[in-house]
């Protein structure tokens, strides 16, 4: 009797163990996604840099970034002026001014302007994710800018 009484717990404990190392998390799986990150900015004079100017014109950038491609497409709606040029800028980490060179010229003018683009390498995306982008319209005015808008996730 002494022998099934030890037998026992150590036979429900052994199963025990089988039933929870065997177990999977199908409830939870793990999901890789290639889903694509949205980024978003609010463009205006006030914006501007290194001088902000003053404009009643606005406007908004949305861009879907996919890290995996490397793919970012883009939208670009404003109103209230008529654009002269237009890009997206990357912003030198050791600028004093807060601007930089032109990374990427929009597809067109005209509101809404769409495009996609293939970012160069990581170091490219990874300025990208951190802030280091500003879409901007240039006007006949304004040659430097008349909005700008700094891409934020």
């Amino acid at each position: 009797m002494k022998r099934i009484n030890v037998l026992m717990p150590a036979l429900a404990l052994l199963v025990t163990g089988f039933v929870v190392s065997s177990c999977k998390d199908e409830e939870n799986p793990t999901i890789v996604s290639n889903a694509p990150t949205s980024f978003t900015a609010v463009m205006n004079g006030a914006s501007e840099r290194p001088t902000p100017v003053s404009t009643t014109a606005t406007g908004t950038t949305r861009v879907l970034l996919n890290e995996s491609t490397k793919v970012f497409s883009y939208t670009v709606t404003y109103s209230g002026l008529t654009p002269t040029a237009g890009h997206f800028h990357r912003i030198n980490p050791n600028s004093t001014t807060g601007t930089g060179g032109v990374e990427i010229n929009f597809a067109s003018l005209t509101s809404p302007i769409t495009g996609s683009f293939t970012l160069a390498n990581q170091a490219r995306i990874d300025s990208f994710r951190n802030g280091y982008y500003y879409s901007n319209l240039h006007t006949a005015t304004y040659g430097n800018g008349e909005i700008r808008g700094d891409i934020r996730r």
